[in-house]
């Protein structure tokens, strides 16, 4: 686990005997029963419950959740190592184990009453159920205080009535529970929103359009419509009016898993590019041999490795804050940032080296190409992780 004498000044990762257990766990369990479904699933885009339920089983869909509520009790560490093994066989499986990690379980665990972690989140973790998040909107994206949904209290003030459209919701098609953020005082905008814990199964809640998305095509994405949805005041998490810094802590946890799924994908595709250019052979020789494929190789290793390390650093500083409270918003969108533009990097990379296999879906390469590119996206923009890195360091909020 974390070696921590519970001082911010020796706090260090520490690769132990059980992080590796679970490490050879995990990939044994990715590449013997996820990597081989995982080009049918692409196709289909069905999202794979089967092997969702096996990782639930396993522990995976709330690695950092301590063992009374339903998840494995481990540290950040953990999590990243599970979110690179998994993604290396399947992005889309890296996206829900993401998802139900950072976005839903990280947030209950962090601002939640004991009543809401044993409604929601003791099944999720124990991936009995499955969680999303919802802050998007359809004409809100990274500015999330023009969103347009809303929850009104009642006039007994028993529940808030939710009316409003959600767009890009991972997992909302097939999500028990979901993550809300809407606005309760629009005029206030960002200071205006909260943070509700939606129970999908109720009346007023409609799973919308499902997203046909270029890549992690098995991880189910719909909007989410909300119709005089009735939320009981006890499912708000956090106070009122706090959903927006809610949202954001979130988030930061969230990019460093966003960050291990791109180190997968580029992992993956590294490695594939290595065995090829070993065995293909071009005029007399492999391909390997030539400087150019030489020079590709040794920049994607390099990349890959510096994407290591910023990760590391960003969980580094996610167990630092579990003792001194604060953020580490810096070290994940560093570790984000880097980490999906080297993923968009290797595999083009990948499918450079692979030719005209690269561009077939007879290989996985194109799949690993097409699944990198949300890394960039989701979970804040390359844009906004720069925005957010220039502004921590010139002081600016």
């Amino acid at each position: 686990m974390v070696t921590t004498e519970r001082s911010e000044q020796q706090l260090s990762l520490t690769m132990t005997e059980e992080h590796e257990m679970l490490q050879q766990a995990v990939r044994d369990l990715a590449q013997k029963e996820i990597a081989p479904i995982a080009e049918r699933y692409d196709a289909s885009g069905e999202f794979p419950l089967e092997t969702v339920r096996k990782m639930g089983a396993m522990g995976l869909m709330g690695i950092e959740v301590p063992e009374a509520y339903g998840g494995a009790g481990m540290d950040s560490l953990a999590y990243v190592l599970t979110m690179v093994e998994v993604s290396k066989a399947d992005a889309s499986h890296g996206t829900i184990v993401s998802v139900n990690n950072s976005l839903f379980c990280h947030g209950i665990l962090k601002y939640g009453t004991e009543e809401q972690k044993q409604k929601f989140l003791v099944p999720v973790a124990s991936g009995e159920k499955i969680g999303a998040y919802s802050l998007t909107e359809p004409m809100s994206g990274s500015d999330a205080g023009t969103m347009e949904s809303r929850a009104v209290l009642n006039d007994a003030g028993t529940h808030y009535i939710i009316n409003g459209r959600k767009s890009w919701v991972t997992s909302g098609p097939v999500a028990d529970y979901v993550l809300l953020f809407t606005m309760t005082e629009p005029e206030k905008k960002h200071k205006g929103i909260t943070a509700f814990l939606i129970d999908a199964h109720q009346p007023g809640f409609i799973r919308g359009k499902v997203e046909p998305k270029l890549g992690i095509r098995a991880s189910a994405t719909s909007e989410l419509v909300f119709e005089n949805y009735a939320c009981p005041v006890e499912n708000v998490l956090g106070e009122v009016g706090h959903g927006f810094k809610i949202a954001m802590a979130v988030l930061d946890a969230g990019r460093i898993g966003i960050a291990a799924q791109a180190l997968g994908i580029a992992e993956a595709a590294y490695e594939a590019s290595v065995q090829y250019a070993r065995e293909r052979q071009a005029f007399g020789q492999a391909i390997g041999q030539f400087q150019m494929i030489q020079q590709k190789i040794a920049d994607m290793k390099t990349r890959i490795e510096a994407s290591r390390q910023l990760i590391y650093n960003a969980c580094l500083a996610k167990e630092r804050s579990k003792i001194t409270g604060e953020r580490y918003t810096l070290q994940a969108s560093m570790a984000k940032l880097f980490a999906s533009e080297t993923a968009m990097f290797v595999t083009h990379q990948a499918v450079q080296i692979h030719g005209g296999m690269g561009y077939s879906k007879e290989l996985p390469v194109e799949r690993y190409f097409r699944d990198a590119k949300i890394t960039e996206i989701y979970e804040g923009t390359s844009e906004i992780q720069r925005m957010v890195i220039a502004r921590n360091e010139l002081g600016l909020r």
